[in-house]
């Protein structure tokens, strides 16, 4: 039982840590779209922010409606990444506390 637990701890570490990845380049594609390094008229461009945006905005939304307005900054990827962070660490310590 400890064994198929501690698998599927794992898993979820992994996907958080993908997850967290995702966060980044997020954040990256935005930076590159406001100071106008990429085109956003190319379709390859757009399907893949897109695609960032559809897997990062559900958990970035709610933090935005908690978080103050700061108007061009944008801290809800922080405040992510040190959920993120924080579920990782708990789940790390709940692994090998078992």
């Amino acid at each position: 039982m400890h064994a198929i637990l501690s698998s599927l701890i794992d898993v979820v570490l992994l996907a958080l840590e993908i997850y967290w990845y995702v966060i980044l380049a997020s954040v990256i594609m935005s930076w590159l779209v406001t100071f106008g390094v990429i085109n956003t008229y190319n379709a390859t461009v757009r399907t893949i922010m897109d695609v960032i945006y559809r897997l990062t905005e559900p958990a970035l939304r709610p933090i935005r409606r908690v978080l103050p307005d700061f108007g061009a900054v944008d801290l809800s990827p922080i405040a992510l990444w040190l959920i993120i962070y924080f579920a990782i660490s708990v789940l790390t310590k709940f692994k090998y506390a078992i």
